[in-house]
């Protein structure tokens, strides 16, 4: 049985190197962001047909435009703190004179991909808010969107084909993988 040295001249903290680890928990830290993110955004039940007329998620409050306007206003600023943390923990990794230059490169690509979803995810709001919804939170998930909409009453199968043409135009995500939500 061979007995690894975690420290000392030939140790596997000395081969692997204390920075490269740091780089790697910072990698794994940032995973978890996205994971977490993921988990509080996408929501895999809400994935109804356009006709079902049933595509509303109001929580039938008598205020509920005001619970609504905080929802809209919570969700953007916890996405965009979340988007923050995870691109503060790859410039780390890019910054690390002593990271692997295979991992600089994943941190760079994981930050263009971020700032790609962040512009299109604007795009996508300003364009559904074009076409007279109130408010909209958009969050891109790999191959996946999600659109939630401020909207009084039930979502018109013509209102969800628009969102998801817009979604498709600025994403190049196709229809079966967005879902579109009301608040």
């Amino acid at each position: 049985m061979a007995k690894f040295k975690i420290r000392g001249e030939n140790g596997l903290l000395s081969k692997i190197g204390k920075k490269n680890i740091l780089v790697v928990c910072a990698v794994l830290l940032l995973g978890g962001a996205i994971c977490l993110n993921y988990f509080l955004f996408y929501q895999p039940g809400a994935d109804i047909g356009y006709g079902d007329g049933n595509m509303t998620d109001d929580g039938g409050d008598a205020s509920g435009a005001v619970v609504s306007d905080a929802y809209f206003s919570s969700t953007l600023l916890s996405r965009r703190q979340a988007r923050d943390e995870a691109l503060e923990v790859l410039q780390t990794v890019v910054d690390s004179e002593d990271a692997l230059e295979a991992t600089k490169d994943q941190a760079l690509s994981d930050i263009s991909r971020i700032a790609l979803e962040i512009a299109q995810e604007s795009d996508i709001e300003a364009l559904v808010k074009a076409k007279g919804f109130e408010q909209c939170v958009a969050v891109i998930s790999g191959e996946n969107v999600s659109v939630i909409v401020k909207n009084e009453g039930e979502l018109l199968p013509g209102q969800a084909a628009q969102i998801s043409e817009i979604v498709y135009q600025q994403t190049g995500i196709l229809p079966v993988n967005v879902k579109i939500l009301c608040k």
